[in-house]
């Protein structure tokens, strides 16, 4: 991916950095903090890592020095991404009124109440400088709006016959991630964001993981503003570039992280575990980029005609009455970073005794192999 090819020389001065597993960190701990879990994390050109605990962002040295904190942000941030064109960390925030949302505010103290708003947040790392810094006040997150996706999760559709809330399960949006186009492995680079999707097992039309695909190149002049909680801007594009579905059998809340991958050419999707016993319930997929997405019916969604319908890697179990593959990793959904050339840092979450969250960035190499897909560098 292009964005870390830049990386490299504000780690070492040496261009080849990706290719010598042994100057990354072997681990990475974050320390405690009185917040949500984290979410995702994302890396800059200049070696700095972000990491997402839900309502508070965290800004690291590759020491484990933190440089800055963010909070106010009074909402749900989750899975993070970096852009290299722009510079800035791309992640998908969510304001809605449900469980999520009102354990933010009240883990806050705040009686704010808002509408349901879906934003991509755009992050200017660089002013991210003291702890404590205001995502309102000092300048830091603008946001896009994304109408399509309030769109599905406020609508009702009909299904055998019955009303069932939120157009194909969503629940919102999580995972983000730059990359190519599906059928491509270089070229322009673009955001895909997944949604969030309801563990509904009693519904057909939420087996999919639904893939939004946006060229951000003009956002920041048309639609990026301040975040304001109490104003939200309703400024976004009127719909993406192209919607993708990838078939894994429903999930718990969708896909948690994506993460483009140019060593392999796949889109890795780390998930909760479904609860639908017809499917392998996988926590970790991975959809093959290089293959271009087929126009077809989508199986137990009566109300698409048709959709693009991305496939699933040659890599990991196949399940034999789906056909579906992945794997069952234990980490991956609290954050998946694509270092290149096989490496990968991936969060491994925990909560100390007194209900503080923490996570630990392991490295890991990409082996592909059916029983695992890393392994982690000793």
């Amino acid at each position: 991916m292009r964005k870390f090819v830049l990386i490299a020389a504000g780690l070492l001065a040496a261009a080849a950095l990706y290719a010598q597993a042994p100057a990354w960190p072997k681990t990475l701990d974050s320390g405690p903090w009185e917040t949500g879990h984290v979410q995702g994390i994302a890396l800059d050109k200049d070696g700095y890592m972000y990491l997402s605990f839900t309502d508070v962002l965290v800004k690291m040295d590759l020491s484990g020095r933190v440089v800055g904190t963010v909070t106010g942000l009074l909402g749900h941030l989750g899975c993070l991404d970096y852009n290299a064109e722009d510079g800035l960390i791309y992640g998908s925030l969510e304001y809605k009124d449900d469980v999520i949302g009102q354990g933010i505010l009240r883990r806050n103290q705040s009686d704010l109440q808002y509408r349901n708003t879906f934003y991509i947040a755009m992050i200017d790392g660089s002013k991210i400088v003291r702890e404590g810094m205001d995502a309102l006040r000092d300048g830091v997150v603008r946001c896009v709006n994304l109408p399509m996706v309030v769109a599905d999760y406020e609508s009702s559709v009909d299904l055998e016959g019955r009303q069932v809330e939120h157009r194909l399960g969503c629940s919102g949006i999580d995972g983000v991630s730059f990359g190519p186009d599906f059928g491509r492995k270089d070229g322009r680079q673009y955001l895909t964001v997944a949604y969030g999707i309801y563990g509904d097992a009693e519904r057909s039309d939420n087996d999919y993981q639904v893939l939004l695909q946006f060229d951000t190149r003009d956002w920041a002049r048309r639609y990026a503003k301040p975040l304001e909680v109490g104003n939200m801007h309703r400024d976004g594009p009127a719909k993406p570039r192209r919607t993708y579905y990838a078939y894994t059998g429903n999930t718990s809340w969708g896909v948690q992280n994506l993460e483009y991958d140019p060593f392999t050419g796949y889109w890795l999707m780390a998930v909760y575990k479904g609860k639908k016993p017809q499917f392998p319930n996988y926590t970790l997929f991975a959809a093959d980029g290089a293959v271009r997405a087929r126009k077809q019916p989508l199986a137990g969604v009566p109300y698409v005609r048709k959709g693009r319908v991305v496939s699933l890697a040659p890599a990991g179990r196949i399940d034999a009455a789906t056909g579906i593959r992945g794997w069952k990793f234990k980490y991956g959904s609290t954050g998946l970073l694509s270092l290149g050339d096989g490496y990968w840092y991936i969060s491994e979450n925990g909560k100390t005794p007194d209900k503080k969250q923490y996570t630990t960035l392991r490295l890991y190499r990409w082996t592909g192999a059916d029983a695992g897909p890393f392994e982690p560098v000793e």
